[in-house]
């Protein structure tokens, strides 16, 4: 791959490798078309999310390597790593991606369980007697 930039996005248990260059606009995720690996519509709103903010759909090609999650964790770190890949073609896509909040990692994860718990903080039932 040529003349790319790059992104690395996370969410949850998900990571991204987001490559990007200007092109005629089409999506490859893990080989498929965006349509072809995410069925529902929302997923794919949110990925494109950091492009119709900056109004450059259809200008760039984009592959996609995800791993690791489920789909809706997957379109959340594609879209991080989609984002930090515009900001590295232009530093003054920084600011309105910065506003709309895509280049934060969303940090919320599943807590790990506890020993001597059923689960991460479920305890077993108190009795006074």
């Amino acid at each position: 791959m040529s003349n790319y930039f790059y992104g690395t996005g996370r969410r949850k248990t998900s990571i991204a490798r987001v490559f990007i260059k200007p092109g005629s606009g089409s999506i490859k995720v893990n080989g498929k078309s965006l349509e072809e690996y995410f069925e529902r519509p929302v997923l794919r709103q949110i990925i494109l999310q950091p492009l119709e903010t900056l109004g450059v759909v259809g200008k760039y090609d984009i592959y996609v390597t995800v791993a690791g999650g489920g789909k809706t964790g997957q379109s959340g770190a594609i879209r991080h790593g989609l984002a930090r890949a515009l900001v590295q073609i232009d530093q003054n896509n920084r600011k309105p991606l910065k506003i709309q909040g895509f280049l934060t990692r969303d940090p919320r994860m599943v807590e790990r369980k506890k020993m001597g718990k059923p689960k991460a903080r479920r305890d077993s039932q108190f009795s006074k007697r």
